[in-house]
């Protein structure tokens, strides 16, 4: 094994045991405290009346808490992540500020903690099967980190490798940042999260099922099987446990670097990315629902895109792709009234919601049937009206008795949905959506 490794990499060894884990947030839990006690003090001494929510999303907490989570990865890290990407911006700006900072770390585990994991899948001898394998990760992320080796026969693969204690404990990981959500305001005590954290809790438990997923990946590679836009990297089972993923190593450029191309190669990896979506919900009935940014590649001579990391593919109920048909259906019909019903039929608005805020609703759905139906291509680089959709979002959302959760497959779908849209909004990219969703309809 090569274990050089560049001077400033941020080694971290990653708590593993339900012990440390549960240390670790009473350790968090402590220094919040003790932050809220000090801010208190002087703002008492100050002659002024704070709030526990100001006392708590301090800057030194916001520090505190984010530190903690990075150092825990795994499912605290992930739903942390998952947060940030989805609604940052209903969050209180300081709760979002720690989530924010979450997607950037980079602690990677150290030489002797891999090799203890290495060690335990694959036996002591493990190095005699590659010519080489490079200690340093070319990726870390929440739940595990990517290394790069060399088969005796000159294959290069990508191995993927689970941080230890992460599947044992996510349970317990996404009580935790429930509670750090309740603490902090986000969310209303009204809201019954029960369901959502189950099925949280479900997700990352096959997130973190590498079998489970090496099988995923195999179906998408069969499914797009020839097709020369797409490619996904086949896994080797003869290397692969449920902690230790091993798959083809794949060149390709981070996709978030088309910002820098040209407008056709932005346009044509968005409009692949977004054929891809619909086939997943319309055609395959399986979607990789994780919308994260390093999950795709693009290999610019071959104009593809490249697919990666299947632990979030999830079957697409049937009732949740007709339901986005309908939305589809009517909003390019320019019926007001009947995408209202669909979207409160599908469960995308609350009865309540549009009951007490009718008119904010309506200028909602105009604003967006308006924008799906201007003719040529959707240049999702010019983002002035969500700004505006932002904004009417923050004044129903500020109503919390109003407050409802989609079913739990709209929630997943919708993610992708939004992820994709977002990831075409920072490439500035113009895609023909109305003629790639027709035939669909």
């Amino acid at each position: 094994m090569d274990e050089t490794d560049p001077p400033k990499a941020r080694h971290r060894p990653v708590p593993s045991t339900r012990t440390a884990r549960l240390g670790a947030f009473g350790r968090l839990a402590g220094g919040v405290a003790g932050g809220i006690l000090g801010e208190g003090a002087r703002r008492l001494a100050r002659g002024e009346r704070p709030r526990m929510r100001d006392l708590l999303l301090t800057p030194g907490n916001v520090g505190r808490v984010t530190e903690r989570l990075s150092h825990l990865r795994g499912a605290a890290m992930k739903i942390g992540q998952m947060i940030s990407m989805d609604a940052g911006e209903l969050l209180p700006p300081e709760l979002s500020a720690i989530l924010a900072q979450l997607r950037s770390q980079a602690h990677r585990m150290p030489p002797q903690q891999l090799r203890k994991v290495l060690d335990a899948e694959w036996g002591p001898d493990w190095r005699t099967r590659f010519q080489r394998f490079n200690a340093t990760p070319i990726a870390a992320a929440s739940i595990g980190q990517v290394h790069r080796a060399t088969l005796p026969d000159g294959r290069e693969l990508a191995i993927k490798v689970q941080y230890p204690g992460v599947r044992e404990s996510i349970d317990s990981d996404v009580d935790n940042v429930a509670t750090l959500l309740r603490v902090s305001g986000a969310l209303p005590r009204e809201l019954d999260l029960a369901p959502l954290l189950e099925e949280a809790k479900r997700q990352l438990h096959e997130e973190a099922d590498y079998e489970r997923e090496a099988a995923q990946m195999t179906r998408y590679a069969d499914l797009l099987e020839g097709e020369a836009d797409y490619l996904v990297p086949r896994p080797h089972a003869d290397l692969t446990t449920a902690r230790v993923l091993a798959m083809d190593f794949v060149e390709g450029r981070p996709i978030e670097a088309l910002a820098d191309a040209p407008q056709d190669q932005r346009d044509t990896a968005m409009r692949d990315l977004m054929v891809l979506v619909l086939r997943e919900m319309f055609e395959f009935g399986v979607m990789q629902t994780d919308p994260n940014f390093a999950n795709y590649r693009f290999q610019p001579e071959e104009r593809r895109l490249v697919l990666l990391d299947f632990g979030a593919t999830r079957d697409v109920d049937p009732a949740t792709a007709e339901g986005y048909r309908s939305l589809l259906a009517t909003g390019l019909a320019e019926d007001h009234d009947a995408v209202r019903e669909a979207a409160v039929e599908s469960g995308f608005l609350g009865a309540a919601a549009v009951e007490r805020h009718r008119a904010l609703v309506e200028r909602m759905i105009d604003i967006v049937v308006t924008e799906m139906n201007r003719p040529g291509p959707f240049d999702f680089g010019d983002r002035g009206f969500v700004e505006i959709l932002r904004q009417q979002g923050l004044e129903m959302a500020a109503d919390r008795t109003t407050w409802h959760i989609p079913p739990i497959d709209t929630l997943f779908v919708q993610r992708k949905i939004s992820g994709t849209a977002l990831l075409a909004a920072r490439l500035k990219a113009r895609v023909d959506v109305r003629a790639l969703v027709r035939p669909y309809l």
